[in-house]
């Protein structure tokens, strides 16, 4: 559900500007499934523009609520063939893509990504590019991830195509990595051991400004082309961010003190045991607050007028960010995006195993439940809800992960009880839903294979419905088969006693 405090794209300052001949103008978003693109896509068309994505899966761009509105190119950033596909008879071209990975190469990645859809907008004459970069200071050096934002801003503004680059710090909203790591740690901590970073200062912005910046930012003059500032308007340190939602969420503030001893990495390991964000998250996150990065003038003004209720403080988006999580009203959230180095290859059909080694693990149950009661169970499955077997053995299994430098199961899910293809739920991720029928997970854990778990409503004639449960495993090398035989014993009573009382809760469920 769009969150209603937000820009709608219905305001007439924000309505797309129609084509010479009156028509409708196209707007190709490139990062449509993450957290910035996931809200901007909805606004996009209520503005009046005909969309189009280019997205790795057309399955997750189905699972929006908007995904039956767009047209949908299968593909990637840096795929050449796919991009001049995208980008035929697009206006305005928003890149809203950065890799997250804390590896090597990722900054080669990014500018090759950059440069083929410069040269591919270039050519398709495409009359705006707009991207979201970070918010930074000159003349210091930069994180590798922050150096690689200004650096593919660079690369669109160098492209021939007129280009805004939209310089963001610290996006407050529900769901996004940045509101999740202030809401733990201040949860979490009674007493804040800090790194130095937590004095310096920086300037947050609520999402629904970011968003009346990126649909403003379609309609600015075809000369301009340039990198402006964005922000809201408050200037803090870190440590008054944290305070300030303590204050919002009726918790005491917390004392903090400032250490030397926290670098980068290490505070990442801390933010990945205290909270939620993985280190793979958590450490870019962290590195961009290295320095002091608030808005170096106000030029943005002269392009994009204000919102005429004017921007929104910081302790105005907590709120509103809050009551998007207690309404379990999440639009988009840090917890479905793509994390690199986790298994993406579909479940192969059953015949393909053929010659393969792979193990699995069935498990059934009757229950005199109908089978929508069922399916309601299925589908609200981890999160707060748990996994209905062994939580001790289950937490035991995502600290694991964590320690190993996974996602684990704190991750959780965005909504308590609606998914899409493409959603996470803890240490999970949606491969395949058929509503009422079947629930296939595949798993983004750190183990030698490639893992899945299925779990299937079927009604039978007597008015009940059966529960089936099957766990598929594709061990990798000698590494594989000795997990799967380590972990055997425990899927006795912890496979079984999920099927089992997943069936006792369906006949649990109330009676609508």
């Amino acid at each position: 559900m769009p969150d209603t405090s937000s820009p709608t794209g219905r305001e007439p300052q924000l309505h797309a500007i129609p084509r010479a001949d009156g028509s409708a103008p196209r707007a190709l978003v490139v990062g449509a499934t993450g957290y910035i693109g996931g809200r901007l896509v909805p606004r996009l068309l209520a503005a009046g523009y005909r969309v189009r994505v280019l997205g790795r899966s057309a399955n997750r761009v189905a699972a929006f609520p908007w995904g039956g509105e767009v047209d949908v190119v299968e593909g990637s950033a840096e795929e050449s063939d796919a991009v001049k596909e995208a980008v035929e008879d697009v206006d305005v071209l928003f890149y809203l893509v950065h890799s997250m990975s804390a590896g090597k190469g990722f900054e080669e990645t990014d500018l090759n990504a950059a440069h083929t859809i410069a040269d591919a907008a270039a050519a398709a004459s495409v009359s705006r590019l707009v991207y979201l970069g970070g918010l930074h200071p000159n003349d210091v050096e930069l994180s590798p991830h922050l150096r690689s934002r200004v650096e593919v801003g660079e690369v669109f503004l160098e492209s021939g195509v007129p280009t805004l680059v939209l310089q963001a710090g610290v996006v407050i909203g529900s769901g996004s990595a940045s509101f999740e790591m202030v809401r733990h740690l201040t949860e979490v901590l009674p007493y804040m051991p800090a790194p130095r970073w937590v004095r310096n200062h920086i300037q947050p912005i609520a999402v629904r400004d970011v968003m009346h910046y990126l649909l403003g930012a379609a309609r600015v003059d075809a000369d301009v082309n340039r990198a402006v500032d964005i922000g809201g308007p408050d200037v803090l340190r870190y440590g008054q961010m944290m305070n300030g939602y303590a204050v919002e969420a009726g918790l005491r503030q917390r004392p903090i003190a400032s250490l030397p001893v926290f670098t980068p990495g290490l505070a990442s390991h801390w933010v990945n045991v205290v909270t939620p964000i993985p280190r793979e998250i958590a450490r870019p996150l962290i590195a961009s607050l290295q320095n002091e990065c608030v808005m170096k003038n106000h030029d943005v003004d002269e392009l994009i007028p204000l919102p005429e209720d004017g921007l929104t403080t910081y302790r105005g988006a907590v709120s509103l960010a809050l009551r998007r999580l207690e309404a379990d009203e999440i639009e988009t959230s840090w917890q479905d995006a793509d994390l690199s180095g986790v298994p993406s290859d579909p479940l192969p059909s059953d015949p393909d195993w053929a010659g393969q080694v792979v193990y699995t693990d069935k498990r059934s149950a009757k229950t005199t439940a109908p089978v929508d009661k069922l399916w309601t169970v299925i589908e609200g499955i981890g999160g707060e809800t748990g996994w209905y077997s062994s939580p001790v053995l289950w937490a035991i299994r995502g600290w694991m992960d964590r320690f190993v430098g996974g996602i684990g199961l704190a991750r959780g899910r965005r909504s308590k009880g609606r998914l899409g293809v493409g959603d996470a739920i803890d240490f999970w991720r949606v491969e395949a839903l058929e509503p009422g029928e079947l629930l296939r997970l595949r798993a983004e854990m750190k183990v030698p294979g490639l893992a899945w778990l299925e779990l299937r409503a079927t009604a039978d004639e007597e008015g009940g419905s059966r529960y089936d449960q099957r766990a598929v495993f594709f061990p990798r090398g000698l590494a594989g088969r000795l997990y799967w035989l380590s972990v055997l014993p425990f899927h006795g009573f912890i496979f079984r006693g999920m099927a089992n009382r997943i069936a006792a809760a369906a006949e649990a469920e109330p009676t609508a």
